[in-house]
């Protein structure tokens, strides 16, 4: 049972007086019951001193517990933003590279696998072959070598080139002359556009890892971080100070108990 359910069957008898307080509504009552059982069983209080100190020894806990878990959000929430500008993030992790670029990538990256990348390598070699194979068909003087050369393009590859062909003189980058359907704008499409993507591609492929560290040490706010790590202190501070005055009463309980030694 968790949620509200879980915080309202807590009583003073058997929970203690602060656990309503401490288990948050959507947090698994019976998952903190379960460490305050243990913590009364290592330390098998005496009195409602000593029954409130084990219960602020569980609370301590808790709270520590709910610390990683914001660390944990902390971290995905800044993974999320890093991989939303995959582009730069891919740049800065390359950036000892000649290129210094990334082109796909830090989704991918995070996700990756020893398989998934060598599928992405082989898929990135058959498409380079169909690119070469269309500069083949250009190479020939058949009328007909623009339409065999385009319908050697990789599907994405020839989708690529169709969207090129709407761009306006505006649309492109300074010095860069529009494209047209013929085979000598083709041919420059690919060299001039195409082959540099598989040079990139291939570079982030190999340097996926490298992608990936990057995007995590991203993922991490130091300033968020340091509020948490504060946090943590004091409750390690209060976790100390805490188990002292309980081990310290109960001794006293003990001394109490002990009977006196004999004169004899």
């Amino acid at each position: 049972m968790s949620g509200k359910g879980a915080i309202v069957k807590f009583n003073a008898t058997k929970h203690g007086v602060l656990s309503r307080y401490t288990v948050l509504p959507w947090e698994d009552g019976d998952e903190y019951g379960a460490l305050l059982k243990v913590f009364r069983q290592e330390h098998v209080p005496q009195g409602p001193t000593e029954e409130h100190l084990v219960e602020e020894l569980a609370g301590i806990v808790w709270r520590k517990r709910r610390l990683r878990l914001a660390e944990a959000a902390a971290h995905r929430r800044g993974l999320h933003k890093a991989m939303d500008s995959y582009k730069e993030t891919a740049r800065v992790a390359l950036a000892h590279l000649q290129s210094g670029e990334g082109t796909e990538g830090v989704g991918e990256a995070v996700r990756d696998t020893p398989t998934g990348t060598d599928e992405a390598m082989r898929d990135l070699k058959a498409d380079e072959v169909m690119s070469r194979r269309a500069l083949g068909h250009l190479d020939t003087r058949r009328n007909d070598r623009y339409e065999a050369a385009l319908a050697a393009l990789r599907d994405d590859t020839r989708a690529w080139w169709a969207d090129l062909l709407t761009y306006e003189p505006g649309d492109l980058d300074e010095g860069q002359a529009p494209f047209a359907a013929n085979p000598d704008d083709l041919r420059r499409f690919i060299e001039s556009e195409v082959v540099p993507w598989y040079d990139r591609r291939r570079t982030e492929l190999a340097n996926r890892p490298l992608i990936r560290d990057q995007a995590f040490g991203e993922s991490l706010d130091a300033s968020k971080l340091e509020v948490l790590a504060r946090y943590e202190v004091h409750l390690d501070r209060k976790l100390e100070r805490t188990l002292t005055m309980l081990l310290r009463l109960r001794e006293l309980r003990l001394a109490r108990v002990e009977p006196e030694p004999s004169g004899e």
